[in-house]
Protein backbone atom coordinates (compact mmCIF):
# COMPACT_ATOMS: atom_id res chain seq x y z
CA UNK A 1 0.00 0.00 0.00
CA UNK A 2 1.38 3.19 -0.88
CA UNK A 3 2.26 5.28 2.28
CA UNK A 4 -0.70 7.97 3.44
CA UNK A 5 0.79 11.79 4.11
CA UNK A 6 -1.28 12.91 6.74
CA UNK A 7 -1.85 16.48 8.35
CA UNK A 8 -3.79 15.43 11.36
CA UNK A 9 -2.18 17.27 14.09
CA UNK A 10 0.04 15.10 16.79
CA UNK A 11 -0.76 14.86 20.34
CA UNK A 12 0.01 13.72 23.50
CA UNK A 13 -0.93 12.11 26.71
CA UNK A 14 1.15 14.05 29.48
CA UNK A 15 0.32 12.25 32.23
CA UNK A 16 2.29 9.38 30.00
CA UNK A 17 5.27 11.20 31.19
CA UNK A 18 4.58 10.41 34.81
CA UNK A 19 5.98 13.79 35.49
CA UNK A 20 2.84 16.04 36.58
CA UNK A 21 0.82 18.47 34.83
CA UNK A 22 3.10 21.42 34.02
CA UNK A 23 6.30 19.27 33.79
CA UNK A 24 4.70 16.99 31.64
CA UNK A 25 3.45 20.18 29.59
CA UNK A 26 6.76 21.15 28.85
CA UNK A 27 7.90 17.88 28.06
CA UNK A 28 5.37 17.72 25.27
CA UNK A 29 6.69 20.75 24.00
CA UNK A 30 10.10 19.35 23.58
CA UNK A 31 9.57 16.21 22.12
CA UNK A 32 7.71 18.22 19.15
CA UNK A 33 3.77 17.25 20.02
CA UNK A 34 1.13 20.08 18.79
CA UNK A 35 -1.61 19.50 21.70
CA UNK A 36 -2.21 16.90 25.03
CA UNK A 37 -4.85 15.19 26.43
CA UNK A 38 -4.44 15.15 30.18
CA UNK A 39 -6.51 13.56 32.99
CA UNK A 40 -9.01 15.35 34.70
CA UNK A 41 -11.44 13.09 36.94
CA UNK A 42 -8.84 13.51 40.11
CA UNK A 43 -5.73 15.19 40.87
CA UNK A 44 -4.77 18.08 39.79
CA UNK A 45 -7.09 19.13 36.96
CA UNK A 46 -10.48 17.26 38.87
CA UNK A 47 -13.23 19.97 38.30
CA UNK A 48 -13.35 20.83 42.00
CA UNK A 49 -9.64 21.78 42.34
CA UNK A 50 -9.50 24.54 39.71
CA UNK A 51 -11.25 28.11 40.45
CA UNK A 52 -11.88 29.89 37.62
CA UNK A 53 -9.37 32.38 38.32
CA UNK A 54 -6.55 28.58 37.94
CA UNK A 55 -8.56 27.17 34.93
CA UNK A 56 -8.01 30.92 32.40
CA UNK A 57 -4.22 30.58 33.71
CA UNK A 58 -4.15 26.81 32.81
CA UNK A 59 -5.60 27.70 29.50
CA UNK A 60 -3.28 30.26 29.07
CA UNK A 61 -0.05 28.62 30.40
CA UNK A 62 -0.95 25.81 27.49
CA UNK A 63 -1.09 28.45 24.86
CA UNK A 64 1.82 30.30 25.78
CA UNK A 65 3.61 26.74 25.38
CA UNK A 66 3.07 26.60 21.55
CA UNK A 67 0.41 24.00 22.37
CA UNK A 68 -3.63 23.19 22.54
CA UNK A 69 -5.42 20.62 24.55
CA UNK A 70 -7.02 18.08 22.33
CA UNK A 71 -8.90 16.09 24.52
CA UNK A 72 -9.81 15.63 28.86
CA UNK A 73 -9.86 12.04 29.93
CA UNK A 74 -13.14 11.79 31.35
CA UNK A 75 -12.75 8.04 32.56
CA UNK A 76 -14.62 6.76 35.62
CA UNK A 77 -12.59 3.69 36.18
CA UNK A 78 -14.21 0.55 37.99
CA UNK A 79 -17.38 -0.52 35.39
CA UNK A 80 -17.97 2.78 33.91
CA UNK A 81 -21.61 3.12 34.10
CA UNK A 82 -22.60 -0.10 34.39
CA UNK A 83 -23.55 0.27 38.31
CA UNK A 84 -27.01 1.88 38.42
CA UNK A 85 -26.09 3.15 42.22
CA UNK A 86 -23.01 4.79 41.41
CA UNK A 87 -24.14 6.28 37.80
CA UNK A 88 -26.10 9.62 39.21
CA UNK A 89 -22.38 10.94 40.89
CA UNK A 90 -20.48 9.99 37.60
CA UNK A 91 -22.84 11.18 35.59
CA UNK A 92 -22.42 14.55 37.29
CA UNK A 93 -18.48 14.64 37.23
CA UNK A 94 -18.91 13.98 33.60
CA UNK A 95 -20.81 17.22 32.78
CA UNK A 96 -18.58 19.02 35.00
CA UNK A 97 -15.32 17.75 33.09
CA UNK A 98 -16.99 18.45 29.91
CA UNK A 99 -17.73 21.98 31.22
CA UNK A 100 -14.18 22.25 32.46
CA UNK A 101 -13.17 21.11 28.98
CA UNK A 102 -14.99 23.78 27.05
CA UNK A 103 -13.25 26.31 29.39
CA UNK A 104 -9.42 24.71 28.88
CA UNK A 105 -10.16 25.28 24.65
CA UNK A 106 -11.62 21.32 23.97
CA UNK A 107 -14.95 19.80 23.28
CA UNK A 108 -13.89 16.10 23.65
CA UNK A 109 -14.10 14.28 26.95
CA UNK A 110 -12.53 10.63 26.69
CA UNK A 111 -14.22 8.09 28.64
CA UNK A 112 -14.53 4.09 28.98
CA UNK A 113 -18.34 2.97 30.18
CA UNK A 114 -17.39 -0.33 30.53
CA UNK A 115 -18.18 -3.49 28.60
CA UNK A 116 -21.33 -3.14 26.35
CA UNK A 117 -23.34 -6.35 26.54
CA UNK A 118 -24.12 -8.36 23.51
CA UNK A 119 -28.01 -8.18 25.00
CA UNK A 120 -29.57 -4.97 24.03
CA UNK A 121 -32.56 -6.11 26.57
CA UNK A 122 -30.06 -6.99 29.81
CA UNK A 123 -30.27 -4.93 33.01
CA UNK A 124 -26.63 -3.51 32.60
CA UNK A 125 -27.25 -2.17 28.76
CA UNK A 126 -30.12 -0.48 29.94
CA UNK A 127 -28.01 1.20 32.78
CA UNK A 128 -25.71 2.27 30.22
CA UNK A 129 -27.72 3.27 27.74
CA UNK A 130 -29.54 5.29 30.26
CA UNK A 131 -26.64 7.17 31.57
CA UNK A 132 -25.15 7.66 27.94
CA UNK A 133 -28.12 9.07 26.68
CA UNK A 134 -28.26 12.06 29.68
CA UNK A 135 -24.37 12.47 28.69
CA UNK A 136 -25.53 12.69 25.02
CA UNK A 137 -27.81 15.07 25.30
CA UNK A 138 -26.29 17.44 27.74
CA UNK A 139 -22.94 17.44 25.33
CA UNK A 140 -25.03 18.01 22.60
CA UNK A 141 -26.31 20.96 24.16
CA UNK A 142 -23.13 22.48 24.58
CA UNK A 143 -21.55 21.34 21.49
CA UNK A 144 -19.34 18.63 23.17
CA UNK A 145 -18.51 15.44 22.61
CA UNK A 146 -18.03 12.56 25.35
CA UNK A 147 -16.30 10.10 23.66
CA UNK A 148 -16.11 6.07 24.13
CA UNK A 149 -12.24 4.58 23.43
CA UNK A 150 -12.78 1.90 21.76
CA UNK A 151 -11.44 -2.00 22.76
CA UNK A 152 -13.70 -3.61 25.28
CA UNK A 153 -16.09 -5.11 22.77
CA UNK A 154 -16.03 -5.04 18.91
CA UNK A 155 -16.72 -1.85 16.26
CA UNK A 156 -20.02 -3.35 15.46
CA UNK A 157 -21.48 -3.37 19.09
CA UNK A 158 -20.33 -0.18 19.72
CA UNK A 159 -21.55 1.21 16.38
CA UNK A 160 -25.24 -0.32 17.14
CA UNK A 161 -25.09 1.13 21.02
CA UNK A 162 -24.49 4.56 19.65
CA UNK A 163 -27.23 4.48 16.86
CA UNK A 164 -29.50 3.70 19.88
CA UNK A 165 -28.94 7.43 21.76
CA UNK A 166 -30.91 9.57 19.71
CA UNK A 167 -27.83 12.30 19.26
CA UNK A 168 -24.14 12.16 18.89
CA UNK A 169 -23.25 13.61 21.86
CA UNK A 170 -21.59 10.41 22.53
CA UNK A 171 -18.63 9.46 20.60
CA UNK A 172 -15.75 7.47 19.87
CA UNK A 173 -12.23 8.13 20.72
CA UNK A 174 -10.86 5.75 18.30
CA UNK A 175 -7.88 3.41 19.45
CA UNK A 176 -6.64 0.73 16.92
CA UNK A 177 -4.22 -0.78 19.57
CA UNK A 178 -7.21 -1.75 22.05
CA UNK A 179 -8.67 -3.38 19.30
CA UNK A 180 -5.57 -5.36 18.51
CA UNK A 181 -4.84 -6.63 21.71
CA UNK A 182 -8.19 -7.11 23.55
CA UNK A 183 -10.96 -7.69 21.28
CA UNK A 184 -8.95 -9.26 17.82
CA UNK A 185 -11.68 -6.70 15.89
CA UNK A 186 -9.53 -4.64 12.32
CA UNK A 187 -8.93 -1.36 13.67
CA UNK A 188 -8.38 -0.72 9.82
CA UNK A 189 -12.29 -1.83 9.10
CA UNK A 190 -13.59 -0.52 12.24
CA UNK A 191 -12.81 3.18 11.16
CA UNK A 192 -15.52 2.79 8.41
CA UNK A 193 -17.63 1.13 10.58
CA UNK A 194 -17.14 3.86 13.33
CA UNK A 195 -17.01 6.89 10.85
CA UNK A 196 -19.78 8.81 11.94
CA UNK A 197 -18.88 8.76 15.37
CA UNK A 198 -14.69 9.31 15.28
CA UNK A 199 -14.00 12.77 17.14
CA UNK A 200 -10.87 12.09 18.45
CA UNK A 201 -8.22 9.14 18.15
CA UNK A 202 -5.36 7.26 20.44
CA UNK A 203 -1.90 6.46 18.40
CA UNK A 204 -1.00 3.29 20.24
CA UNK A 205 0.45 0.28 19.01
CA UNK A 206 0.23 -3.49 20.78
CA UNK A 207 0.26 -7.30 19.93
CA UNK A 208 -2.17 -9.84 20.89
CA UNK A 209 -0.73 -13.32 22.14
CA UNK A 210 -3.49 -15.13 22.76
CA UNK A 211 -7.41 -14.88 23.99
CA UNK A 212 -8.75 -13.08 26.62
CA UNK A 213 -12.19 -12.61 27.93
CA UNK A 214 -12.49 -8.34 27.64
CA UNK A 215 -14.16 -8.83 30.91
CA UNK A 216 -10.76 -10.45 32.72
CA UNK A 217 -9.33 -6.90 31.08
CA UNK A 218 -12.12 -4.37 31.85
CA UNK A 219 -13.69 -5.96 34.68
CA UNK A 220 -17.61 -5.81 34.48
CA UNK A 221 -20.41 -5.19 37.15
CA UNK A 222 -21.29 -8.85 38.63
CA UNK A 223 -19.04 -10.27 37.27
CA UNK A 224 -15.98 -9.51 39.26
CA UNK A 225 -14.22 -6.40 40.96
CA UNK A 226 -12.92 -3.85 37.90
CA UNK A 227 -9.62 -3.35 37.80
CA UNK A 228 -7.88 0.19 38.11
CA UNK A 229 -5.84 1.79 35.45
CA UNK A 230 -2.36 0.58 36.57
CA UNK A 231 -3.85 -3.03 36.80
CA UNK A 232 -4.65 -2.26 32.72
CA UNK A 233 -0.84 -1.10 32.19
CA UNK A 234 0.74 -4.12 33.90
CA UNK A 235 -1.34 -6.23 31.75
CA UNK A 236 -0.41 -4.44 29.04
CA UNK A 237 3.40 -4.76 29.65
CA UNK A 238 3.80 -8.05 31.39
CA UNK A 239 0.60 -10.13 30.53
CA UNK A 240 0.45 -13.63 28.70
CA UNK A 241 -2.02 -12.25 26.07
CA UNK A 242 -1.42 -8.99 25.20
CA UNK A 243 1.38 -6.54 25.08
CA UNK A 244 1.08 -2.87 24.14
CA UNK A 245 4.74 -1.98 22.24
CA UNK A 246 6.01 0.73 20.98
CA UNK A 247 4.45 2.84 17.76
CA UNK A 248 5.46 1.13 14.88
CA UNK A 249 6.18 -2.32 16.17
CA UNK A 250 3.21 -3.83 16.79
CA UNK A 251 0.15 -5.03 14.67
CA UNK A 252 -1.33 -1.84 13.87
CA UNK A 253 -1.08 -1.20 10.25
CA UNK A 254 -0.68 2.45 10.15
CA UNK A 255 -0.65 3.04 6.90
CA UNK A 256 -3.52 1.33 6.22
CA UNK A 257 -5.41 2.98 9.30
CA UNK A 258 -4.49 6.13 8.20
CA UNK A 259 -5.10 5.90 4.69
CA UNK A 260 -9.18 5.07 6.61
CA UNK A 261 -8.83 7.73 8.64
CA UNK A 262 -8.36 10.43 5.44
CA UNK A 263 -11.05 8.38 3.61
CA UNK A 264 -13.69 8.97 6.03
CA UNK A 265 -12.44 12.97 6.58
CA UNK A 266 -11.29 12.62 10.07
CA UNK A 267 -9.08 15.99 10.53
CA UNK A 268 -8.42 15.91 13.90
CA UNK A 269 -5.78 15.01 16.22
CA UNK A 270 -3.53 11.73 16.58
CA UNK A 271 -2.49 11.26 20.29
CA UNK A 272 0.23 9.32 21.24
CA UNK A 273 -0.75 7.24 24.80
CA UNK A 274 2.07 5.25 26.32
CA UNK A 275 1.16 3.48 29.25
CA UNK A 276 3.97 1.13 29.87
CA UNK A 277 8.23 0.90 29.38
CA UNK A 278 10.99 2.27 31.57
CA UNK A 279 11.36 5.60 29.53
CA UNK A 280 7.92 6.52 28.37
CA UNK A 281 9.72 10.16 27.17
CA UNK A 282 12.20 7.95 24.87
CA UNK A 283 8.87 5.95 23.80
CA UNK A 284 6.69 9.07 22.76
CA UNK A 285 9.48 11.25 21.17
CA UNK A 286 10.02 8.28 19.04
CA UNK A 287 6.49 7.78 18.82
CA UNK A 288 6.21 11.59 17.48
CA UNK A 289 9.32 11.00 15.10
CA UNK A 290 7.51 7.71 13.80
CA UNK A 291 3.73 9.87 12.72
CA UNK A 292 6.08 12.66 11.01
CA UNK A 293 6.95 10.17 8.72
CA UNK A 294 3.69 9.66 7.41
CA UNK A 295 3.41 13.84 7.03
CA UNK A 296 5.51 14.05 3.85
Amino acid sequence: MKQPIIANKIGVIVDSFQAGVKEGLLKARQVGAEGVQMYAVQGELAPGSLSSTARRELRSYIKSLGLEVSALVGDPGGHGFQDPARNPARIELSKRIMELGMELGTNVITTHIGIIPEDSNSRIYENMHNACAELSRFADEMGAYFAIETGPETAVRLKAFLDGLGTKGVAVNYDPANFVMVTGDDPVQGVFTLKDYIVHTHAKDGIKLGDVDPRDVYGQYGYEKAMDHSDIAALAEAGETFREVPLGEGSVDWPGYLTALQQIGYAGYLTIEREVGTNPEADIRKAVQFLGRFRG
